[in-house]
């Protein structure tokens, strides 16, 4: 069971608010209209994940280059480690594929989410 970190609400509202451009190509252009539900900044134990299905068991981050720094290469590891005891497949994807390799996004994300539910969507 996916533990649901009320402290956390306030973070998330504001996140969902203030979605990178990247995000918001993302949600808006695709995931807001998939078939299987996904939720924006969705509170999960300790963290907030960009995009959630829970169908797929699957979280998606969108990361920007602030990521590529070892400090946060190192958090992000801790977080994936963290988030697995929920059993959950974390597909991180970069603004910069987004933004010049949308299409391409997109379909990975698609078949991801065939191969976690084993069915076509």
């Amino acid at each position: 069971m996916i533990e649901y970190n009320q402290n956390k609400i306030f973070r998330s509202r504001e996140l969902r608010k203030n979605m990178t451009p990247g995000e918001k190509k993302l949600w808006h252009l695709y995931l807001k209209h998939y078939p299987l539900k996904f939720q924006r900044q969705k509170i999960i134990g300790e963290y907030i994940a960009d995009f959630y299905c829970a169908k797929a068991h699957l979280i998606i981050e969108v990361d920007g280059e602030s990521h590529d720094t070892i400090q946060n290469i190192i958090r992000d590891k801790a977080r994936t480690k963290a988030l697995a005891k929920y059993h959950l497949r974390i597909l991180r994807i970069s603004n910069e594929k987004i933004k010049t390799h949308f299409y391409e996004v997109c379909e990975y994300i698609d078949k991801v989410v065939q191969f976690e539910t084993g069915s076509r969507i």
